[in-house]
């Protein structure tokens, strides 16, 4: 008998502990992850490391996968697209839960992109769009508006030179979104400025030794036929930064001889402003991160997403940048 009801309590003793066990399972899984009760898996492809900028963006999906529990794997492409296309079908075969996608150029991505939807993985674009005929194979865009950034700079260096004066220009990575958008919004802006003219115009490929490199070849040709570039325009810092440093090596004054604009306003691109050697920057956010992961969740709960949301942009210059230096996250 003792036996007996030893065994009974010894049962509901098990008993209870294997409901309490069950009883924690949910809250477990709540904790793990979104909806689907199970930890999310997140495959983003980075296009490289060629600039600060793309290094905060990188930082900010990171960063941000961390605080809200998601596996990321992550790829830098070493701005190539057939990495980023290779890294997309690992992504695929490993059966991810979203791609995050940040594109190098904006064609070549229909094939893949075709399969990630076949396979039912949502694809969320960050700070460049892709150029395909069914805008299906995405679900939602998060980028700035980089025709108005271009504009914007127009804009400003129009006042700066009273509507007069030679420009060169350093554009980011052929085919890419930015340098397509960013040219095509300066031109926009300098329509209402005849007088301000684009004498050479070439690619940097958004990097500082880029940069460097094709301005040093501006100021050669320039002072082989005579003339005077009144001003540079770089589709991003890093190449800016560049240029100012082949402008100093020429002997001139970057800021004063020569004026420099450009986009991005990293820190560094602030810190050229409060030298004197910077005179204007147009903001462009690369802290992606947040809004890129609630899209993520929304897109895999079937919530529906625009298909584009712009990041809002502000324009610094060198009567703005030492107060607002101190406040740069990037």
């Amino acid at each position: 008998m003792k036996i007996q009801r030893w065994l009974r309590s010894t049962a509901v003793a098990a008993g209870l502990c294997l409901a309490v066990g069950l009883g924690n399972l949910p809250a477990r899984a709540a904790e793990a992850g979104p909806a689907a009760g199970k930890r999310l898996i997140v495959g983003f492809s980075q296009i490289g490391a060629e600039s600060a900028w793309r290094t905060a963006e990188t930082e900010s999906i990171r960063s941000e996968a961390v605080k809200r529990g998601v596996r990321l794997r992550f790829t830098d492409a070493q701005q190539k697209q057939e990495n980023q296309i290779k890294a997309i079908r690992t992504f695929i075969a490993q059966k991810v839960s979203a791609i995050i996608l940040a594109p190098v150029v904006e064609t070549g991505w229909e094939p893949v992109l075709k399969e990630a939807k076949a396979a039912q993985i949502p694809v969320i674009l960050v700070d460049r769009g892709v150029s395909v005929s069914d805008d299906s194979l995405y679900v939602t865009l998060i980028a700035s508006d980089f025709v108005a950034e271009g504009r914007m700079a127009a804009e400003w260096l129009a006042k700066k030179l009273n509507g007069k004066g030679s420009i060169v220009e350093l554009q980011g990575t052929v085919g890419s979104a930015p340098a397509i958008d960013r040219k095509k919004g300066f031109e926009q802006g300098l329509a209402a400025a005849p007088g301000l003219k684009i004498t050479r115009s070439e690619s940097g490929d958004f990097t500082r030794a880029g940069g460097k490199q094709v301005m040093e070849a501006f100021l050669k040709a320039a002072k082989g036929e005579g003339a005077k570039i009144e001003a540079v325009y770089a589709h991003n810092d890093d190449m800016a930064l560049g240029a100012i440093q082949a402008i100093q090596e020429a002997g001139l004054k970057p800021g004063s001889d020569i004026i420099v604009v450009s986009i991005d306003a990293v820190k560094a691109a602030f810190e050229a402003m409060v030298a004197g050697t910077l005179n204007c920057t147009v903001e462009c956010s690369p802290l992606l991160g947040p809004a890129a992961f609630d899209a993520v969740e929304k897109a895999v709960a079937g919530t529906p997403l625009p298909k584009q949301t712009i990041v809002e942009d502000r324009l610094f210059d060198q009567t703005t940048a030492r107060d607002a230096i101190g406040s740069r996250k990037y």
